[in-house]
């Protein structure tokens, strides 16, 4: 029987930040909130400090638990784009995981839908 694969969240989350030199924030959750692996793009300063940081994840989690009520009649969600004043929010669902990351505002949509196109193929095994 073959040993299974460890995964690097580290590399996952280096390889999502390294995407696009706008991104500022990724970071992987598991399905309770807990933050996994999160890194801050050099440069970038966080917006949040490191209590919220923990208590947004949490609300993020939540925020999947409910959409699975609507998962049967609506089908399951593909990612949630939230845009703000001051930053892009995105949030994509794996098996076992969620997958958080910041971008500046300004980029324009064609750019995160390959974006996210891009990180959905990175977390697959998540």
């Amino acid at each position: 029987m073959a040993a299974k694969k460890k995964i690097d969240l580290l590399e996952i989350v280096q390889k999502i930040i390294n995407l696009d030199s706008k991104m500022r924030f990724g970071a992987i959750i598991d399905p309770k909130g807990n933050i996994r692996e999160a890194i801050m793009k050099t440069g970038k300063t966080s917006m949040k400090s490191q209590k919220e940081e923990e208590h947004f994840c949490k609300q993020v989690a939540q925020r999947r638990a409910m959409r699975k009520e609507f998962d049967k009649s609506l089908g399951k969600v593909r990612y949630v784009h939230v845009e703000r004043e001051k930053v892009s929010q995105m949030v994509i669902y794996t098996r076992r995981n969620i997958i958080y990351f910041t971008m500046e505002p300004e980029m324009p949509i064609n750019t995160k839908i390959r974006l996210i196109t891009r990180i959905k193929k990175i977390t697959s095994e998540l």
